[in-house]
């Protein structure tokens, strides 16, 4: 992977993590804080459940990425397709980072809350009453697979890899990368959840974004001239 790719990469995680997601995890993580976690247990096994939540929302990113890298992989059978697949991947991260950065609705019709799906409240009302450690991982599981404007970005630069290690390597990177923010949103949730600070990262980490669809379309660019 090139360098420029994995500081892209890092860069739109974790300015995404201080911003989009402390919007569309946060109330997720509020929920299953006060029906789950009793504020009189030790720090520690208040620490251990957030991250087993973190740590199944990475399981769920990374086996996306590897499904997604294979589908990369399928579609780039050629030097021609691969720079097809590129130009088309820039174009649609330009478009997601004036989402984020909310000149258009690309990502709003695409986001949806846990309500709109009765399978997704029955097997998330399981878990929010169990009190073990599983639950919290499967609650970061069914939390990883929620469609997000920022997931949908990693999701496409895990096809542009076309491999599955690839794919699976940029989906879990990203997930890694959002773990500090979401683990200290507890203690830090007003500064985290103020508008102002959300609305800067997001705008970085949407330029970011923007940049990288640049480049990686003009790299699909010159390998079809080529």
């Amino acid at each position: 992977m090139e360098s420029i790719n994995l500081f892209a990469i890092i860069s739109v995680a974790l300015l995404g993590s201080l911003g989009h997601c402390i919007g569309m995890c946060g109330g997720f993580i509020v929920a299953y804080s006060s029906a789950k976690i009793d504020p009189n247990s030790s720090k520690i096994s208040q620490f251990f459940s957030h991250l087993f939540y973190s740590l199944g929302r990475v399981s769920s990113y990374t086996i996306l990425g590897a499904i997604f890298g294979y589908v990369g992989s399928v579609i780039a059978f050629s030097k021609t397709s691969t720079g097809y697949l590129y130009f088309g991947i820039g174009i649609l991260m330009v478009l997601m980072g004036l989402s984020l950065m909310g000149k258009i609705k690309f990502l709003t019709s695409l986001e949806c809350t846990i309500s709109s799906d009765g399978l997704i409240k029955r097997i998330f009302s399981s878990l929010i009453h169990s009190k073990s450690y599983f639950s919290f991982y499967g609650l970061g599981v069914l939390n990883g697979l929620l469609p997000c404007g920022l997931v949908y970005f990693f999701a496409i630069s895990a096809v542009a890899t076309s491999s599955m290690l690839g794919g699976a390597l940029v989906m879990f990177i990203f997930g890694l990368s959002t773990i500090p923010a979401l683990l200290g949103f507890g203690y830090i949730i007003g500064f985290l959840k103020s508008s102002n600070f959300r609305e800067i990262m997001i705008k970085i980490a949407s330029l970011v974004v923007i940049a990288y669809g640049i480049y990686i379309s003009y790299e699909g660019f010159m390998a079809v001239k080529r």
